[in-house]
């Protein structure tokens, strides 16, 4: 009887949870019985009459858990997209209306070019003030837009999926080419806003790209156990917020810009699972795409990033094209992940102005890297979490709200 109950149950849960979408990973974890039910196959014959008490206990355990997983799932929200995007005051207005709050550094009546930046998971587009200022005092007009999700714009924590954000970059970038369509057009991102480069490809007009500590920590790098704990997470509490808390791993050894990132009301400080699961969609699809990256390009990392693992950066650089002349490294042994605002942050600064104003120019820091060097490849060599074991040179913790948390999910640090 109560098997048949529970045959019950997991035919309303599939009724459900038709729009639920569970991630693959979690489908493939499931009893084959409850996978072949909640695709709507023939129930295997005699399970209406299932007489076992685990096997009962084992239904009721997975009907509660695609219970939890269809609870929290959210359908996507799309709005019309009948108009064109435009540029107004201080915002660009997406095809659906969506507003995306924009800032600028520099005139455009002395720019010999325009940098479109943009920024890193739970950040938004203030946090480049200090890189907007630096280049606009050297003739360029910097745009930063918030991102779906992000800073000032609505449905703020939530999650707009790859697809959406990638619109939206090459629609701003559209518009800056309109409104300034005799200066060379860049795009530059750091961490998250890297990965949206990378994935959104050749995008009209640019004349080139700069990747911030690109986030390409793709899936086939991550640990199994990582992994795992992410896609039952995503199933089952996409809604939960996570912080964090507990491990010293700071994105930078700027402890005071940490600390203003701490108190800044514009930054996330605690993430939706959901969140966690699209930016590692992401970071696929960046992977994905290095063979293809636009050029020329300026990559710059540092070798003490602790957000983006060196095995996963080292990954990507094996499926860049080595052979580009157009294609340019910088390694800095003193880099952490947030390179343009560490205590070294004036070096990376002074690297992509010079790239900028020609892409060709040695950098002043001399610490460019070429792929295939020995430096690079002794780099490469460090088996293991080597950026996680280098010593601590910030010394104590860092600010509580950005540390992340002691568990096998992504690290939830601002900048990713």
């Amino acid at each position: 009887m109560l098997g048949i109950r529970i045959s019950g149950l997991l035919f309303r849960l599939d009724r459900r949870c038709q729009r639920c979408h569970l991630p693959v990973p979690f489908r493939q974890g499931l009893p084959q019985f409850v996978y072949q039910r909640l695709c709507g196959l023939q129930i295997p014959a005699g399970l209406g009459g299932v007489r076992s008490g685990r096997a009962a206990l084992l239904g009721i355990l997975v009907a509660l858990v695609l219970l939890a997983g269809c609870a929290g799932a959210s359908p996507s929200s799309r709005g019309s997209t009948d108009r064109s995007a435009q540029l107004a005051t201080a915002v660009a207005v997406m095809d659906d209306g969506y507003r995306l709050p924009l800032r600028r550094w520099g005139e455009a009546r002395e720019a010999r070019g325009v940098v479109l930046a943009l920024h890193g998971f739970n950040e938004y587009a203030g946090t480049f003030a200090p890189l907007g200022t630096y280049l606009a005092a050297r003739g360029f007009l910097v745009y930063a837009c918030d991102q779906r999700g992000f800073g000032a714009t609505a449905g703020r924590g939530h999650w707009a999926g790859e697809d959406r954000m990638m619109a939206d970059l090459r629609a701003v970038a559209a518009l800056l080419h309109q409104r300034h369509p005799r200066l060379p057009l860049y795009l530059l991102g750091e961490s998250m806003g890297g990965a949206v480069v990378m994935a959104a490809g050749t995008t009209t007009d640019v004349a080139g790209v700069v990747l911030i500590a690109p986030a390409v920590w793709s899936r086939d790098t991550m640990p199994a156990v990582q992994r795992l704990a992410l896609a039952i997470a995503a199933s089952t509490v996409p809604w939960l917020e996570v912080t964090g808390k507990g491990i010293r791993r700071p994105p930078t050894d700027n402890r005071p810009m940490l600390r203003a990132l701490a108190a800044d009301p514009q930054v996330i400080k605690a993430t939706r699972i959901k969140a966690l699961w699209g930016v590692t969609n992401l970071m696929d699809r960046a992977r994905a795409a290095a063979p293809h990256l636009p050029r020329p390009a300026l990559v710059l990392y540092g070798e003490h990033d602790r957000i983006v693992p060196r095995k996963a950066f080292c990954a990507t650089l094996d499926d860049l094209p080595a052979s580009a002349p157009d294609l340019r490294l910088v390694l800095y042994a003193r880099g952490w992940h947030m390179l343009t605002r560490d205590l070294q942050g004036e070096r990376a600064l002074a690297d992509i102005a010079a790239w900028l104003a020609n892409p060709a120019a040695p950098l002043p820091s001399g610490e460019e890297t070429a792929c295939g060097s020995q430096r690079l490849r002794g780099f490469c060599a460090v088996t293991g979490d080597a950026n996680a074991g280098r010593p601590n040179l910030v010394g104590a913790r860092a600010p509580e709200p950005l540390r992340s948390r002691a568990s096998p999910l992504p690290a939830v640090v601002e900048g990713f």
